[in-house]
């Protein structure tokens, strides 16, 4: 029978794999070894937990916070917090104390669960504006206490030591079998790039519905071994890399750092990993400035290499290659492409991305390396998973079809409505918002443009609020724009402006790998990104690229002027959210006079 509850879920896993002890759930590093837990492991530690939330005054409906960075105790949290029925409230570990004291303020938090010293002095900070707060729980035992503030392992000890392990687990199941699938599990505040963040109201229905059709959809077995980046906290990743992971016995390794996830990746040799396409990017930008730095025949094998690779992968799309392009990419794969794999371990089946759009030349990259990328699509508000390309039926430009149980269609103006058991259960406390999305019928709406191919899969062409419309009264959608720039070896992030502009300009982010790689190559010394991005020589190269890109945009879509930035966009400087997409009103405020300085002199005739 399918568990209908994410405790259900989480009982049905353990009894699965009770007493194995070569099965590990999840695994971390500790001094430099992974470390794993057993299901029998965690469950007693959930098992404890739960209970000594229960004596700590926790009850169902009342909401927990939790701000920690990825870690097993942020997964002992969430099973506990659910089984007792209360209503979990994770959120980035990057926002700062005021954005926490609104969200947990807003949903009348009772306890809050964070992870280190830094994180506690946060909500420390802004205690006194938290009336509802009764508890802080501190994962790290080497933080000092003081009043209402308790440590985790505490709590567990509290509970193991209120009841036998049979009589304790008894209590557990009772608790578990009294949540409801109609229950609120979570909430999760949505990033809140304009104005205050929304909290969306999801219940087990809502997850559980998604896990089992993802089930149903992308192929896990416990056999499989995941690496997780992504923050836990966020929809995609939670369901994705934790829930459907555990739902399926696999194993996932939990990576220390976005910065260590190319060393990660080759210790664990994960099988599928999930990710945003700012990873692959990267890897991509790497491979190709590492051979144009090396130079010589190695890098005349590469181009000849990619080359037979494109062929390949476009017969394929095509229909099927000849036996002459084969072999050639047989002998590709052997001195290029094979190299590449092993960057990702050498034994992933796939990659599943989301977040944001993927590029088809990134995508058609990896394709040709042989490494399989499911591109998906969703919202927070709909658990989230919407659609999703199938192992060996991808088809690059697209995010696939609609999961089984998912219905989803294109309205007149273009925008993406979707309904079903996903769709979330509305903003917390306030209907306004909610009805503002939620048709009376139960169609959501994305506020995404798109359109199905000719085979019904869904097409993502730019998210509606995000239409740039120039003075001139054009709509420009700016994220296929922005990916085709990002195509130059030179430019590492770019941001579009054009909106109610009288042509478009882009600010540009150089990569300061290849940039190091120019200027040797061209005889230039440039000691830092700062000196290289206000020279006059980088900014004609990156131009020359940015014209040789877009040579087949139209007129009204050509980036004009740009302006070279010394700073990349990222999470420490507030410029990206912590799922690596750019905040665009943000970065236009910041750098506002550059960009008025582009529009300073008109151009004629655009």
């Amino acid at each position: 029978m399918r568990p209908s509850t994410i405790p259900a879920m989480f009982i049905q896993m353990c009894d699965k794999y009770a007493g194995r002890t070569d099965k590990s759930t999840y695994a971390r590093k500790v001094k430099g070894q992974w470390e794993s837990i057993t299901h029998d492991q965690l469950r007693e530690l959930v098992e404890s937990f739960a209970l000594g939330l229960m004596l700590e005054g926790v009850s169902a409906g009342e909401r927990v916070g939790i701000v920690s960075e990825n870690r097993i105790e942020w997964a002992i949290a969430d099973f506990a917090i659910s089984t007792i029925g209360a209503v979990d409230v994770p959120i980035f570990p990057t926002l700062t104390a005021k954005q926490e004291q609104y969200i947990y303020h807003n949903c009348e938090a009772a306890a809050i669960i964070v992870s280190n010293a830094f994180q506690l002095n946060k909500i420390l900070k802004v205690r006194a504006e938290l009336p509802a707060l009764r508890r802080i729980i501190v994962m790290n035992d080497d933080v000092p206490l003081q009043d209402g503030v308790i440590r985790m392992s505490d709590v567990i000890a509290k509970g193991r030591a209120s009841a036998h392990d049979s009589v304790r687990r008894e209590k557990f199941l009772e608790m578990a079998s009294r949540v409801h699938e109609d229950d609120l599990l979570t909430l999760i505040y949505t990033s809140g790039t304009t104005g205050n963040p929304k909290g969306v109201m999801l219940t087990h229905k809502n997850l559980m519905s998604n896990i089992l059709a993802a089930q149903d959809t992308v192929q896990l077995y416990d056999r499989d071994v995941l690496l997780s980046y992504l923050p836990m906290c966020h929809s995609y990743e939670r369901m994705s890399g934790y829930y459907l992971a555990f739902s399926v016995g696999a194993s996932v390794y939990m990576a220390e750092s976005i910065e260590s996830v190319g060393e990660n990746l080759r210790e664990v040799r994960p099988t599928i990993m999930t990710s945003v396409p700012r990873l692959f990017e990267r890897i991509k930008a790497r491979v190709e400035n590492a051979v144009e730095k090396e130079g010589g025949a190695k890098a005349k094998i590469f181009k000849w290499a990619t080359g037979v690779g494109r062929a390949y992968v476009d017969a394929v799309e095509r229909g099927g290659a000849g036996p002459i392009l084969k072999i050639q990419h047989a002998m590709a794969d052997k001195l290029v492409f094979s190299k590449i794999r092993e960057r990702t371990g050498g034994r992933l089946r796939f990659f599943v991305s989301g977040g944001a759009a993927l590029s088809v030349d990134v995508g058609k990259f990896f394709a040709m390396a042989g490494i399989h990328i499911l591109e998906g699509y969703g919202l927070t508000e709909t658990s989230p998973v919407l659609s999703i390309n199938r192992l060996d039926d991808e088809q690059l430009g697209t995010v696939g079809q609609p999961l089984h149980n998912v219905e989803i269609r294109i309205a007149e103006d273009g925008e993406i409505l979707a309904r079903g058991p996903n769709i979330m259960k509305g903003y917390w406390r306030d209907q306004a918002a909610t009805d503002e999305v939620i048709s009376p019928d139960g169609w959501f709406h994305t506020g995404d443009i798109g359109e199905f191919t000719h085979d019904g899969r869904l097409r993502i062409t730019d998210r509606k609020k995000h239409l740039l419309v120039s003075s001139g009264g054009k709509n420009i959608a700016p994220q296929p724009i922005e990916q085709l720039l990002t195509q130059s070896p030179l430019i590492d992030q770019a941001l579009l402006i054009g909106n109610d502009r009288e042509f478009c300009t882009a600010l540009i982010v150089p990569d300061e790998e290849a940039v190091k790689a120019w200027a040797t190559k061209h005889g230039y010394t440039m000691p830092s990104l700062a000196e290289a991005a206000a020279s006059p020589e980088l900014q004609q190269a990156i131009m020359a690229d940015v014209n040789r890109l877009q040579r087949d945009l139209s007129k009204f879509e050509r980036v004009r002027r740009i302006t070279v930035l010394p700073t990349a966009f990222t999470v420490d400087n507030g410029m990206m959210t912590p799922t690596l997409k750019i905040k665009r009103k943000v970065v236009e405020k910041e750098y506002a006079s550059q960009i008025d300085g582009m529009y300073a002199e008109s151009i004629g005739d655009v």
